[in-house]
């Protein structure tokens, strides 16, 4: 980070720059030092950074400053200046939080807007003056249809986390919006990675673009370590249990790959005595603020969540990310682990990896271009905790032992990575590329999918001396150790 470049050189407004100093920041991310002129010029942006880098405030701040410098004669209800399209309500109302954050000491009025719940008072809100409008796709058509909103007064329009929208299903959604909004406006595209798709998007959408990435294609933070552990599907719980327990940790977001077994991982852990809960795309909105609420507050230790509904959560200081289950896809180890290691914070992300993820692991491996080093738990008997429908079997026990010594004798399975394609970047042609976390019931495309990433935040609600009081990134010494 360049510490001569302030949020005051970059020229925004003083209310800004007033908001920006309450919430205790003076130097911006290299990727708000890049967008930020470049936005407030006035042209066309594509940006790629890693989840955690600041894109939020890198697009919410020259959106505000353009605003303030460009009052419009008279505000309109429903009639928004700016659009951000964002694919999650956790996202949508994280980007709708940024924005009042910095907008305290104007007059501009937001309002987010998702799915999952009663409409009518989202009616009743756009009977109101309106500047910026953050949205998911789904629920903003449906707004348009019934004609409760007008579109045609957008200057602005920003697609934030426009990799996971694509991944998501959102193409026809996306272009529909565009066919509801004035031609001539700015158009701001935020990415975490510069995909072939995603280029292909932009070259739709962008006229004559800037561009910013302040990341390599598919890279982990270096503020986040790396280890593997590996062991035996049926061991799988009660190890993580063990594992928490023993190190201490008071705060650890736990992935899955489906609903079910976020919902069974966060029973067990609850039964062995933990704080945990689950979030997924069937939970209620209200069920899953709650859930995510305790989570930052301290409430709850343990937050076991699915892809669909983990995307971007905004967590400060986050320790601890464990892969229960390693994704199919291996770009979505990155967005993951991304969880932690943020804003300048160390983190650890630990992966739990049975002999039938072996190709997966070596998949995220050539991705990241890097080796995940694999580590033995200190105390761990999983002889003493089997029980009658979780014993190995003969040949649970040969698959295991291949898999530790492919692993410390570091040799690459033939097959390794490919998931049903050559270059391991895609699911099996047997699982459907899109999850039923992204499905209403009614078969349209669900709002209902976690967040993307806010920059600059004022900071968690957890307590100071709970937080100061969890390990800060690394594996617990005492308890994980280099595998021989």
């Amino acid at each position: 980070m360049d510490t001569s470049i302030t949020f005051a050189s970059l020229g925004l407004a003083e209310p800004l720059l007033r908001a920006v100093h309450d919430a205790g920041y003076t130097h911006p991310t290299p990727i708000q030092a890049q967008a930020i002129p470049r936005v407030m010029e006035g042209g066309d942006l594509l940006a790629a950074a890693q989840t955690g880098t600041g894109k939020t405030a890198g697009f919410t701040l020259p959106i505000l400053h353009y605003l303030i410098k460009n009052p419009a004669a008279s505000r309109q209800a429903g009639r928004p200046r700016v659009l951000v399209l964002t694919p999650t309500r956790e996202l949508t109302a994280q980007v709708e939080e940024s924005v009042r954050l910095y907008s305290q000491h104007t007059q501009i009025r937001s309002m987010v807007m998702f799915g999952g719940v009663n409409i009518n008072p989202q009616i009743a809100a756009l009977k109101k003056p309106l500047d910026i409008l953050v949205a998911t796709p789904g629920r903003l058509l449906d707004h348009a249809q019934q004609k409760t909103l007008d579109l045609s007064g957008v200057e602005i329009l920003v697609l934030d986390e426009a990799d996971r929208m694509l991944d998501m299903g959102f193409i026809h959604d996306i272009r529909r919006v565009l066919r509801l909004l004035p031609a001539k406006r700015q158009n701001l595209l935020f990415s975490a990675t510069f995909s072939d798709e995603i280029r292909s998007l932009a070259q739709g959408i962008l006229r004559n673009p800037g561009e910013v990435s302040v990341a390599r294609r598919n890279t982990t933070s270096e503020l986040v370590s790396q280890q593997v552990v590996m062991t035996e599907q049926s061991h799988k719980r009660d190890l993580l249990s063990h594992i928490i327990r023993e190190s201490g940790w008071h705060q650890v977001l736990v992935f899955t790959r489906t609903k079910h077994g976020a919902n069974r991982l966060a029973e067990k852990l609850v039964k062995d005595g933990l704080t945990a809960a689950a979030i997924h795309g069937n939970k209620s909105q209200a069920a899953r603020t709650k859930a995510l609420s305790g989570f930052k507050d301290g409430k709850v230790a343990v937050l076991v969540a699915t892809d669909i509904a983990a995307r971007g959560l905004d967590i400060d200081q986050l320790p601890q990310v464990v892969n229960f289950e390693l994704p199919n896809v291996p770009e979505d180890y990155v967005h993951r682990i991304g969880r932690t290691g943020r804003a300048g914070s160390t983190g650890s992300a630990l992966s739990l990896v049975d002999s039938s993820e072996i190709k997966l692991l070596r998949a995220i491996e050539r991705l990241t271009k890097q080796t995940i080093a694999p580590i033995t738990v200190e105390g761990w008997n999983p002889g003493a905790m089997v029980t009658a429908d979780s014993a190995p079997d003969a040949r649970e026990k040969r698959a295991l032992a291949r898999l530790e010594g492919d692993l410390r004798g570091g040799r690459q399975d033939a097959g390794a990575g490919r998931s049903g394609s050559r270059d391991g970047r895609r699911r099996p042609s047997s699982e459907p590329r899109q999850s039923q976390d992204n499905r209403r019931g009614d078969g349209r495309r669900s709002d209902a999918r976690a967040p993307g990433n806010r920059p600059a935040r004022s900071g968690s609600a957890a307590p100071t001396a709970r937080r100061d009081a969890r390990p800060q990134g690394g594996r617990p010494a005492a308890l994980l150790h280099k595998a021989d």
